[in-house]
């Protein structure tokens, strides 16, 4: 196997997960620096929106490497799409794709079941509900608690933080609640 092909297939979580796990030691050492996604939003406003709102006052440019790293995610994510994707189905359990082929979702060769995510769908009340109310209660969600997933679970359960642990049992309960009850629901729309 080659490189190209072994960095193209999924990653084991004995690869991956203590990968991702160090890269809390590593922000620490290198910078005392906390792993957090959804905040780069607020430095790029404050950067952007010369408005005078107290949210936005402060000094994003000691922040600047956060937005580096936001820049380096969206690169990552462009350099794989367009060079390392698997031309393979994502691997789903069976009982899974009995049940999605319930509600008429049978594709599973993108990140996303494109019988549910395209631009015609968006147009439709199922559509609708998934990517435009689905995304405005991630980023309300995000702005409630005070961070993402990968901020609280990641670097605030590390840190020992409280709030981390409150935060990240909240976003698995609500998971569960979604991916259990509610989407079934909008699936049958």
């Amino acid at each position: 196997m080659t490189f190209l092909e072994w960095i193209t297939q999924p990653w084991p979580w004995y690869v991956a997960g203590p990968l991702i796990g160090l890269t809390v030691p590593a922000l620490l050492i290198l910078g005392n620096r906390s792993l957090g996604i959804s905040s780069s939003l607020r430095h790029i406003c404050a950067a952007c929106v010369p408005a005078d709102i107290p949210f936005f006052k402060y000094d994003w440019k000691k922040e600047r490497w956060n937005l580096l790293f936001v820049a380096g995610v969206l690169l990552g994510g462009f350099v794989s799409a367009a060079f390392l994707m698997n031309s393979d189905p994502v691997s789903v359990n069976p009982k899974l794709v009995e049940e999605m082929a319930t509600y008429g979702i049978t594709d599973y060769y993108g990140l996303v079941p494109s019988e549910l995510f395209n631009w015609d769908s968006l147009l439709t009340l199922k559509g609708f509900i998934l990517m435009v109310v689905g995304g405005f209660f991630v980023g309300f969600g995000t702005r409630y608690a005070g961070g993402c997933t990968s901020g609280h679970a990641i670097m605030g359960l590390s840190n020992l933080q409280w709030p981390s642990l409150v935060a990240t049992i909240s976003f698995m309960v609500g998971g569960f609640f979604m991916a259990n009850v509610v989407l079934p629901l909008i699936l049958k729309l």
